[in-house]
């Protein structure tokens, strides 16, 4: 089973980290890929509020759904409940930020494991882990700096 993994530190407090990760209907503040998101199902913050993403200009918006929400951990865990851009099956992602306490910035990590078909494996890895998960991260820095 593939595991795309990115990470990366953030110049900034663990909180500030944490509070732009964990709005879930907002996510396009600091993921490049993404035009528009917004919340389409539930209350942020909430387990099963459901986002409506957009990639790009003019892209087919698709759907996310917030699985778990730890603030104690402060990890956030997500799927696609349905059809998605990249065509994967059984997609679940988890957002993890943690204090790096000797300078007082922030360690993202983020991560997938999901169902698609052997020949697809490699690409859709570079996709999340590279086009998602490492922009997303830089998109923190940028956004949080």
């Amino acid at each position: 089973m593939p595991r795309p993994y990115a990470s990366g530190v953030v110049a900034a407090s663990v909180d500030k980290v944490w509070a732009q990760v964990r709005a879930f209907g907002d996510v396009s503040a600091f993921l490049p890929a993404v035009s528009h998101s917004e919340l389409v199902e539930g209350v942020d913050g909430q387990v099963g509020a459901v986002r409506r993403l957009t990639l790009g200009a003019g892209g087919d918006p698709f759907d996310e759904q917030l699985l778990t929400l730890d603030d104690a951990g402060r990890t956030l865990t997500y799927t696609f409940p349905g059809a998605n851009p990249f065509g994967v099956r059984r997609y679940v992602s988890t957002v993890r930020v943690s204090p790096v306490t000797d300078t007082g910035e922030t360690f993202v990590e983020w991560w997938a494991e999901y169902d698609a078909d052997a020949g697809q494996e490699a690409e859709l890895d570079r996709t999340f882990a590279q086009g998602v998960y490492s922009s997303g991260i830089a998109g923190l820095r940028e956004l949080l700096a």
